[in-house]
């Protein structure tokens, strides 16, 4: 028997590897998707082996996940319940993905995950795997070992020796990519308690932040960030650059209580910030080269395609239909955004495209030189009140 896991050197995951060995008596191959983590991955190797891991497989998936992850949630201006950028949900499709890849190349035929029993991530990583390997096997020891928490791991994990990276004073469960790193359990299940400053790694507190604002400049072709202050970069090197800006002003701070799958409310705090500017500045370039009925239409689409991010199904054809929609709305989503930077708040200070829709001809207060005749507006506003005037005469007349 051959288990390859989804292992990330947390908690959940040590512990798991230490019991798939105790009680499947497996072989099991640890792997571990490189998605920005950085110091997060050293000595991962090691530890696992210790653990009782034949390998681990560490890739660097950092380029794909932006490339053909992030860039094309950004490019649909995807965010889930008007707040969350969803940067733990799209790293699962890439991470289950790579997994079965590394399955099949090892002859595995059981997958494995750490994701808790009441939480999105078994959802997420079973409808990949159901979309990529429906052959495959899965286990998911959160919903058949006795551990009742997080305490109960660590428990575990003090008697058998493993090393962890939390303890029962600091029980955060932590996610962290290139993207984004999130923060739950601890103090944070009272959404009335304010988070700990030292529970945040990358941004700064925003009243800390720098006194003088710092101005950028980014640029979009069709609908993707290529460049910053006029330098062309690639994908990851512009989210790594924005992810430095935005920490030092201490941007992309989130505190939420968001809605499950499973039915659950849960409170959760992320640090987003090169993500966030982003997302800010793609919705700046597309007012200007949008048409207004392409882009409503996109925007009542939005809250169902991040949806699917969110409950795990973007191997799915709805999302892949979405997405075709969405890519096309990008074509010409091409300028330059001009963006002030400051204590954890962004401003727009300009815009500009090649493509831009806006006509200053049209849209001046002053005289327009024969552009837009008023009088037209009389018989617009009159043929759109027709029906109000209907149903108004209809009622007073009852």
């Amino acid at each position: 028997m051959k288990i390859v896991l989804a292992y990330s050197g947390g908690l959940d995951t040590s512990v798991i590897l230490r019991w798939l060995k105790q009680t499947y008596e497996a072989e099991v191959i640890a792997f571990c998707a490189d998605l920005g983590q950085e110091e997060e991955l050293q000595g991962l190797e090691a530890k696992a082996q210790k653990l009782g891991a034949s390998k681990c497989i560490i890739e660097d998936l950092t380029r794909e996940f932006v490339s053909d992850y992030v860039y094309p949630m950004i490019r649909a201006g995807a965010i889930y319940e008007n707040q969350y950028l969803l940067g733990t949900s799209i790293a699962r499709p890439l991470i289950a993905k790579k997994q079965v890849e590394i399955a099949r190349r090892e002859g595995a035929d059981y997958l494995a995950h750490g994701a808790t029993a009441k939480g999105n991530d078994q959802v997420r990583f079973e409808l990949a795997y159901a979309a990529l390997a429906p052959d495959l096997k899965v286990i998911s020891p959160w919903r058949e070992w006795n551990f009742k928490g997080r305490e109960d791991l660590i428990a575990f994990a003090q008697k058998q020796g493993i090393e962890i990276p939390v303890s029962r004073e600091k029980p955060y469960s932590m996610d962290r990519n290139i993207l984004h790193i999130s923060y739950e359990s601890g103090v944070l299940e009272d959404p009335w308690q304010e988070p700990p400053q030292d529970l945040f790694r990358l941004t700064k507190n925003p009243e800390e932040a720098p006194d003088c604002p710092e101005i950028i400049e980014l640029e979009f072709e069709k609908g993707n960030c290529v460049g910053i202050n006029g330098e062309k970069k690639e994908p990851v090197e512009i989210l790594r650059s924005l992810n430095a800006l935005g920490s030092r002003h201490g941007i992309g701070r989130v505190d939420i209580v968001e809605n499950r799958f499973v039915g659950i409310k849960s409170r959760g705090v992320y640090e987003c910030p090169g993500g966030t500017i982003l997302h800010f500045a793609h919705r700046q370039i597309e007012t200007l080269t949008l048409d207004r009925e392409v882009m409503h239409l996109r925007d009542s689409l939005i809250p169902k395609y991040s949806e699917l991010i969110y409950n795990g199904f973007w191997f799915s054809p709805e999302r892949y239909f979405l997405q075709s929609a969405f890519d096309q709305s990008q074509h010409f989503v091409s300028g330059v955004v001009r963006l002030k930077l400051y204590k954890g708040h962004l401003t727009t200070l300009g815009r500009k495209s090649p493509y831009s829709l806006y006509n200053p001809k049209l849209a001046t207060m002053e005289s327009d030189q024969g552009a837009y005749d008023p009088k037209d507006a009389t018989g617009f506003i009159r043929l759109n009140s027709l029906r109000l005037r209907t149903i108004a005469s209809s009622q007073q007349g009852k």
